[in-house]
């Protein structure tokens, strides 16, 4: 039987030591972080998130503020909505709550959050930050995928790691830190040949394409380590809706450890945007280059570890 790796867990670990974090910065005089969520529209999985994270703030002791906004807001009140967080002193993150109206240009938007106060990861300069392995803040789900690893693969140096979906959020930015890790990475996608060969080789598979049970038993070596990114609601056989990933559980227990479907990455999606907001409120309180420089030094990152 495979090993389950508890993203909950692990997650409760990463916010004691966000939380500690909190009260450093408070004991030297510091405000709190704050943390701004900007909800426009009624979407209700978008409330449901908003939710969590300010209830996950209040445990740690971040500030969160939340500015819920119509969903005929216009373009223009957005972007000043943003551009006030941006200046506002009391504010080290902001996140823009997606989708967002079709009215609205998403991507401009997201780039009009400063990168130091852009705790999703998503701005361009933090992507280049990451690319080129030069600071910068790192997405949360790459994030927590990568301290999910760490937990049973503390060294991923030449490891045989396949990352199977290629986007912005997920796919690209986890290929970008396993290659910080020195592992040998493998991306793949729609288009990719012999997908079930090239898997079979992985010492790790992480599965992020968003297609329901897509990775079969078949195509897991034995001892591979398997982290399922992908949810995605399914009719079971007794006639009940339930949660599954992009790997077929049942099949892949002879894997040496894998993640659950609830219960693994997304409990780390939280636990990492509020360790960044941390993140971004001692860059802030302290003398950091102004944006433009050359980060020629990564930001310490030791409170991130699994352990």
């Amino acid at each position: 039987m495979a090993d389950i790796i508890d993203g909950r867990a692990i997650a409760r670990q990463l916010d004691e030591k966000t939380k500690a974090e909190v009260d450093a910065l408070v004991a030297a005089g510091n405000p709190a972080p704050g943390l701004a969520v900007v909800l426009v529209g009624d979407d209700g999985a978008s409330q449901v998130y908003v939710r969590r994270k300010i209830k996950a703030c209040e445990k740690v002791g971040i500030r969160s503020i939340e500015h819920r906004l119509p969903a005929d807001t216009t373009q223009e009140h957005l972007l000043a909505v943003i551009d006030q967080l941006n200046k506002d002193p009391q504010i080290h993150g902001v996140l823009c709550q997606v989708p967002l109206p079709d009215h609205i240009d998403t991507r401009l938007v997201l780039r009009s959050i400063s990168p130091d106060k852009d705790v999703d990861g998503f701005h361009p300069v933090n992507v280049g930050r990451l690319t080129t392995g030069t600071g910068g803040i790192v997405p949360c789900t790459p994030l927590g995928v990568m301290m999910l690893i760490n937990s049973v693969l503390p060294d991923l140096k030449g490891k045989d790691v396949v990352v199977i979906g290629k986007s912005n959020i997920v796919g690209k930015p986890v290929a970008n830190l396993l290659l910080d890790a020195e592992a040998t990475v493998t991306v793949t996608h729609i288009y990719t040949e012999n997908l079930p060969d090239i898997c079979r080789k992985a010492d790790v598979i992480v599965a992020a394409a968003g297609a329901p049970e897509l990775v079969k038993g078949y195509w897991v070596k034995p001892g591979a380590v398997l982290i399922d990114v992908g949810i995605t609601r399914k009719m079971g056989e007794d006639g009940k809706e339930k949660l599954v990933g992009d790997i077929a559980f049942d099949e892949v227990q002879h894997a040496k450890a894998i993640t659950p479907v609830p219960g693994g990455v997304g409990p780390m999606t939280i636990a990492c945007l509020l360790a960044n907001t941390v993140q971004a409120a001692r860059n802030l309180a302290s003398e950091a280059p102004a944006e433009g420089d050359d980060y020629a030094d990564a930001p310490d990152r030791s409170m991130y570890s699994a352990s």
